[in-house]
């Protein structure tokens, strides 16, 4: 039974295609899916950081495909996604990650930050959504399968000043996914969400840089003891945390798991 348990989560003969692969929760999904048995195409508008998680994978036996990919972009992301079936015949699981930090408050919001905001972490993960399903359904339909996991924010349960614009565009995420979940199920499409919490990557530590762009180590070691206060377990989390999370959510163990919002997160958003 137990083998039988673990083999359940092996991504043995599933094609992954991964958004913000080149570095952070992405690349750490990525380098994860692959040991588990995917095989992972990665797109994102980072080169040398593709290159970088290509190599991983590859060093340790996987096998992965990269696509330079602007989610803002709906060709980018279904080139990204015909590469997959051109190069694998399938996809499996879509990971929507990419996206990123818009700091500011609302009351200064411009109509271009604004628009920025929602074309990139918004818009980039309905057209993943949307180039998934057009990917998995079968063209008979009957029930296909497939597994979408889309990228949400600790940022949706526990509001924080100056940064509006990346809370409401995740909470807009959170109500995509669960509506997509009933829409895609006639499918056997599963779609969740996971809403990180602090989660040390470069996403993370924007704001901790001097001008030169190196570390403001006070103001990160500053950061990292109040996120670490903000969780009962008194510790932030890694990439691979939200990876293991995802790898459950794409494989067959959580066959019976869709239009959930998942939270590692390290109890942070029960805490006031």
């Amino acid at each position: 039974m137990a083998h039988d348990m673990l083999d359940k989560m092996r991504l043995d003969g599933k094609v992954a295609v991964i958004t913000g692969a080149a570095s952070g929760i992405g690349a750490a999904t990525a380098e994860l899916f692959a040991a588990a048995g995917a095989r992972v195409v990665g797109g994102d508008i980072n080169d040398d950081g593709l290159a970088a998680t290509k190599a991983r994978v590859e060093d340790q036996g996987g096998e992965c495909a990269v696509r330079r990919c602007n989610v803002t972009v709906r060709s980018d992301v279904a080139g990204l996604v015909d590469a997959a079936l051109e190069q694998f015949g399938q996809v499996d699981v879509m990971c929507n990650i990419a996206g990123t930090m818009f700091p500011g408050r609302i009351e200064d919001l411009t109509d271009e930050e604004f628009d920025t905001g929602v074309d990139l972490n918004l818009k980039g993960v309905l057209y993943g959504c949307q180039e998934a399903i057009r990917a998995m359904r079968s063209g008979d339909g009957t029930p296909s399968g497939g597994s979408i996991i889309n990228v949400s924010s600790g940022a949706i349960d526990r509001p924080y000043p100056g940064i509006g614009l990346y809370a409401l565009t995740k909470a807009a995420v959170t109500m995509l996914t669960m509506t997509l979940a009933i829409e895609a199920g006639e499918y056997g499409i599963r779609v969740n969400a996971i809403a990180p919490g602090a989660t040390i990557t470069p996403f993370t530590t924007w704001r901790l840089h001097n001008a030169d762009g190196s570390i403001d180590q006070e103001a990160y070691d500053a950061f990292i003891e109040e996120m670490k206060g903000m969780s009962p377990l008194g510790i932030t989390g890694d990439p691979i945390d939200q990876a293991y999370m995802m790898l459950y959510l794409a494989s067959d163990a959580a066959r019976y798991v869709t239009g959930g919002i998942h939270r590692a997160n390290g109890g942070q958003t029960m805490v006031w």
